[in-house]
Parts: structure tokens; sequence; C-alpha cells
């Protein structure tokens, strides 16, 4: 099962100047970037800083993203977690509040990874479940050679080497995902199935080129691309504020795609 293809993006969580999660800013944030012609949205991943959100606020999120954008682009949530328990947990939640696809990080060791996706797989209902390759949030992630193993639907890497995405889309058949917005250009001409993309949240048009092929546009993104993969959803948020009049606050900062 495909759960999309072309450009997605990894929503940020929009908070009130006093800290509170911004449910409806951020609903608005997904519907305008669906408008924008984004293919998907992520919510409560490392970009939406997961980590720092309430079970409360996570579901609330969830639930308001659906209802933000059209039934036909997909809203995945953010699952994982240093458990399999916990990210089943999440992944139970996240699908009762509307999600239709699960997004989740391997335990760190990722130790026994069938057990942890059957898991996830089961808690979802039926929805499709993608890895999430992330190695600096949970060393040493999802090896390629293992994927075609999991009864997963598809991997996000954002790992953001040439090499490990050269080697995915080479040797395994499932649904790969950019997450660096620094290989767009790569990875759609390859034959990548998409990406998920914290720079879409400011640049989802730009993104959407890059990843078609455009060469130009791949240059064009690179000024942003490294100002987010440094400062991650503080950079992201500063930009937000001018452009849509929302919040800079975070809770985290340094995540990455």
């Amino acid at each position: 099962m495909t759960v999309f293809t072309g450009v997605g993006v990894a929503l940020v969580t929009i908070f009130a100047d006093d800290g509170a999660a911004d449910v409806a800013s951020t609903a608005a944030l997904a519907g305008d970037l669906a408008d924008r012609g984004v293919r998907a949205v992520l919510a409560c991943g490392t970009t939406g800083e997961a980590a720092t959100l309430t079970d409360a606020e996570r579901t609330a999120i969830v639930a308001a993203v659906r209802s933000a954008v059209p039934a036909g682009i997909p809203v995945l949530a953010g699952a994982g977690a240093a458990s399999g328990q916990r990210a089943a947990e999440l992944a139970a939640a996240a699908c009762g509040a509307g999600a239709d696809a699960i997004l989740a990080w391997p335990p760190p060791g990722s130790a026994d990874l069938l057990a942890y996706y059957s898991g996830l797989r089961e808690a979802a209902g039926g929805r499709p479940v993608l890895a999430y390759h992330i190695p600096w949030v949970s060393s040493p992630g999802v090896p390629v050679d293992a994927l075609g193993a999991l009864p997963i639907a598809g991997v996000k890497d954002s790992s953001g080497s040439a090499d490990r995405l050269l080697d995915e889309l080479a040797h395994y058949p499932g649904a790969t995902y950019v997450g660096s917005s620094a290989l767009l250009a790569l990875a759609g001409p390859m034959g990548a199935t998409g990406a998920i993309l914290a720079l879409a949240n400011v640049e989802p048009e730009r993104c959407a080129r890059a990843f078609a092929g455009d060469a130009a546009a791949q240059r064009e993104l690179a000024d942003r691309h490294l100002a987010v993969r440094a400062g991650g959803p503080a950079v992201l948020k500063r930009i937000l504020a001018v452009s849509h009049g929302t919040s800079a606050a975070v809770r985290a900062s340094g995540e990455r795609d």
C-alpha cells in the first residue's frame, strides 16, 4: 500500500507565547499547506516537537489536522517510542483521532525490529505503518537490509546520506520517502516514492519542483535548508511568524526533518 506520492510536510506544532499548544493555528497551517500542494501531512513528528507534547495534545492535534485538510490528503502521525508498548499506545490513540498512517522510529538499539513494527501494525488497526530512519534520535536506526522483512508500507529516511538513499532505491522494493531537503532533485528522478520534509512548512512549492527534478529549485533551497538543518523548528517558526503571524515559541530545539 502506497501511503502517498510526492512531497509531504513534517508539520511544526505551533505554540502560543505562553507555551500552550495552539491546536487551531497548527491545523490552519496544515490546511494552508494542503492548498499549496503538499500531498500528505505528518503531525506530531520530530519537527512537531512530539517529545514535548502530552498525549491529550497529540490526539487533539491529529484530530484538528485531519479536519483541516481534504480527505484525499493523508494525515500521518508520529508514534516512535523507546518501547514497543508505548509506541503501540501512541499509534492506537493517533488512529483513533483520525490518523491515516503511522510513522515510527525504532527503539534505541533497534532490537527486535520485527516484533516492534508488528506490534505497531496491530495497534494501527490495518492502517499503514512507515519505519523512520533517523539515527540521531534513535541509533542505529533501521538497516536497509532489514526493511524487506518488516510489516511496513515503506520507510522515511532522514539520514541525509545519498549512499543510503541509493541503497534503498536499488535494493528495497517498498516505498522510500526522503526526509532530507538536500536530496530532492536526486531522490525524485531516481524513483523515490515521495518526501516528508520540515522545509515544506515554508517552501512547499519549491520542494515539489526540486523533487520533480528541477536542479535550479534544489539550489534555491540551499540557504533555507541549511538554516533549518542547523536550527530545527525554531528557524521554521521564525519564518512562519513573518509569513503567517504565528508565534515563534518552541519547546525543543535542534530537531531535524
